[in-house]
């Protein structure tokens, strides 16, 4: 792979870890590194090991993760808070990466993290594709 076309897919990839929330979607991800759809896609998965659709929903899922932990807010206002705009896609994609409902999620205690730092209890609660 191309040096810039790696320096790109960074800026990209970090772009969706810093604006996770906001209304990002392929293309203009695409666009914002000088590629096509196409080229982006292939590029970012051969170089990261997943779509950067896939990229941005673990994002959210495990912002959401945190908001269910440290928060008392409700399944819809963290579903937005997150930047996802349907609740049904999101629950189901939540379901798919952690195993169950974000309802269930965020009703069971998680005292195992208790004092755990942030970026700690990041890697250890990040989503993992089956």
């Amino acid at each position: 792979m191309d040096r810039d076309d790696l320096v790109r897919l960074r800026q990209a990839r970090d772009r969706m870890d810093r604006e996770y929330a906001e209304p990002l979607d392929v293309p203009s991800l695409a666009a914002g590194a000088h590629m096509s759809v196409g080229h982006f896609q292939r590029s970012f998965k051969e170089a990261f090991g997943e779509t950067p659709y896939a990229h941005l929903m673990t994002r959210r899922i495990e912002r959401a993760m945190a908001l269910f932990r440290n928060t008392d807010l409700s399944v819809t206002d963290v579903c937005m808070q997150v930047g996802c705009t349907s609740l049904g896609s999101f629950s189901s994609r939540f379901t798919e990466l952690v195993g169950e409902t974000p309802s269930a999620y965020r009703s069971r205690p998680h005292d195992e993290l208790a004092g755990v730092p942030g970026c700690i209890a990041k890697q250890v609660t990040r989503p993992r594709r089956a």
